[in-house]
């Protein structure tokens, strides 16, 4: 059993304790909610009539049953947390047996126009994406994906110090991955900002007092009542104006109080998120800049954001039938809670937009962590100004299982170009995958599925998936055309790592023979760097004539009537093609 694997079964046995001990707590306040709730129906029972005792007992009931309520969601959240970390942890065990199907896919990240990414398979069903997702946001999930498709090859070794950091923080990550899982919203991150920009207060500046006035004024006379000063009738006048009051505002209320509930969920565990970010040390460069975002002179953001979820909790307890009528006929209690909202956005309101994607960034963040911890056999590339642009000990793509995947060495030096032939199904396309996607992974500071790689920072780009388009009467040809020139345009800027899988598939094989030809050329004279998969045998011949242009192969051998394959990345050109072999095995041609 490997570390990762003995982690998350020594996290699942300690949550599950925790687990059994919260749902016992649970189950007790259950039952005290149910005595309390019973005992004050029969003491209004027996002393209905006699306003004197019920008003107090009512009151005293009403108080203490909310407080058995705000125990009891307390208790329910830590249940619910300790199932949510049971549940990651069973999942990573899952995730490290190969089966990460039930993760979200990201295809809605996936587009054809990206240098690389439709490609490769970075977002999608069985995808790179899908295997390193574990951001529980969506906020978070987008970030993610932004990351690993940003082609950003600025501050690698800074990216690199983050994720160790993090990957180290196992315990921490999980806890806000739980919290960040909880939280279940009617609107994203963006709608709640949205959300802010658009509302318009309505409370006058006259309720920050005239609530605490009218209280004061409610307990002398509810006093007064007990001491037969004031007439029951006298008391229900006063109470009835209370109502009158909140009334005028009624329809703003409840505007206010519909979108605050459709945010409360996002704030109340927002608050906790900020919290564990302000509560740890963290020594890199990245994390330490976000965590300065959050920095507030006098106050925690993570105790600010917990008072706007406190006023939201306080306005929610309108819908209590009981305490809604008496807290809004004795104490203003709406306008109070509300005047207190917006205050807070007046105040804080700005500031959320950087708390949010402080929180969106290291939930991002986490997944890569948590994959650097999940591959301690994985190398981070060393970066060195004059090193090859990529060179790798046995090199893999991650996606593959590890007892049977074939790994290969790579060195490919600045402005080289290998040409790789090869027979069908013997790891070209693959091999492209494999390279393409660690320079992705090299780009965003992950470490790479190698036992050592050196690395020179590169930007990708790649043409191997090109497909026709019904829809704009384009035909294949035309669409391959159209990458070729993205290409072209894209290496006049900036200097890329390029890779294409048998280009100008569109066309006859004399033309196509011809136009490979001139196009690596071209990029050869460009400067570029890059891979090019092709069965045209005769493209192999540019080598003769440029240094810069090396060829390679993978193969396959025909034993006892049989296809084998090796895998082997090979100096040279192959000799060996499989199609008339396989066409006659499969019994489609004689």
């Amino acid at each position: 059993m490997n570390q990762p694997e003995q982690f998350y079964h020594s996290q699942i046995k300690k949550y599950q304790s925790h687990l059994k001990i919260a749902s016992r707590k649970l189950g007790f306040s259950s039952l005290l909610r149910l005595l309390v709730f019973l005992a004050i129906v029969i003491s209004i029972y027996n002393f209905w009539g006699n306003l004197q005792l019920l008003v107090p007992i009512a009151l005293a009931g009403v108080v203490l049953f909310v407080l058995l309520i705000s125990r009891h969601t307390d208790l329910k959240y830590d249940r619910d947390k300790y199932r949510e970390l049971i549940r990651i942890n069973h999942l990573e065990l899952q995730v490290l047996r190969g089966d990460f199907q039930e993760l979200p896919e990201g295809k809605e990240f996936d587009t054809p126009q990206h240098p690389f990414s439709h490609d490769i398979d970075l977002y999608g069903k069985g995808s790179f994406f899908q295997y390193l997702n574990r951001s529980a946001l969506s906020q978070g999930q987008k970030k993610l994906a932004d990351l690993i498709g940003s082609n950003d090859i600025e501050n690698i070794p800074q990216k690199q110090e983050s994720i160790r950091e993090l990957a180290e923080k196992a315990d921490w990550r999980q806890q806000f991955s739980a919290i960040a899982g909880l939280i279940k919203t009617q609107s994203d991150s963006q709608g709640v900002l949205a959300w802010f920009q658009k509302y318009k207060p309505f409370v006058p500046a006259l309720m920050k007092w005239i609530p605490w006035v009218f209280s004061l004024i409610s307990l002398v006379a509810i006093a007064a009542f007990f001491r037969d000063i004031l007439t029951g009738m006298q008391l229900l006048a006063w109470f009835l104006l209370g109502l009158g009051i909140t009334g005028i505002y009624l329809k703003r209320i409840n505007q206010l109080s519909l979108g605050v509930s459709q945010v409360q969920e996002t704030f109340h565990q927002y608050h906790q998120l900020l919290s564990l970010i302000e509560s740890t040390s963290f020594h890199s460069e990245i994390l330490k800049n976000k965590k300065s975002l959050i920095r507030q002179e006098k106050q925690k953001s993570s105790a600010i954001i917990k008072q706007f979820s406190k006023a939201i909790d306080a306005l929610d307890q309108r819908n209590n039938m009981i305490f809604g009528v008496l807290g809004n006929g004795f104490l203003l209690w709406d306008l109070r809670q509300s005047l207190k909202l917006e205050i807070w956005i007046k105040n804080y309101g700005h500031k959320v937009r950087d708390w949010f994607e402080v929180i969106e960034f290291m939930d991002a963040y986490n997944s890569l962590g948590n994959f650097a911890f999940n591959h301690p056999s994985y190398s981070y590339p060393i970066l060195e100004e004059h090193t090859p642009v990529f060179k790798a000990k046995n090199l893999a793509h991650p996606l593959l299982n590890a007892a049977n995947r074939v790994a290969n060495d790579m060195d490919i030096g600045s402005e080289q170009f290998f040409i790789i032939t090869g027979a069908n199904m013997a790891g070209k396309s693959t091999f492209l995958r494999t390279v393409s996607l660690a320079i992705v992974m090299a780009n965003t500071g992950l470490p790479v599925c190698a036992e050592n790689a050196l690395y020179r920072p590169i930007k990708l780009i790649t043409s191997m998936r090109t497909t026709d388009s019904l829809t704009d009467d384009e035909s294949y040809f035309f669409s391959e055309l159209k990458r070729l020139k993205f290409i072209v345009e894209a290496i006049q800027m900036e200097t890329y790592f390029i890779i294409l899988d048998e280009i100008l598939k569109g066309t006859n094989s004399t033309d196509k023979a011809i136009g490979s030809r001139k196009f690596l050329e071209k990029l050869v004279s460009s400067r570029s760097t890059g891979i090019i998969a092709t069965h045209d045998l005769s493209l192999c011949e540019v080598a003769t004539e440029l240094d810069q242009v090396k060829n390679y192969y993978f193969d396959a051998e025909i034993r006892n009537d049989e296809l084998f394959f090796d895998y082997r990345f090979k100096k040279g050109i192959c000799q060996n093609m499989n199609a008339s072999f396989l066409l006659k095995k499969m019994q489609i041609v004689d």
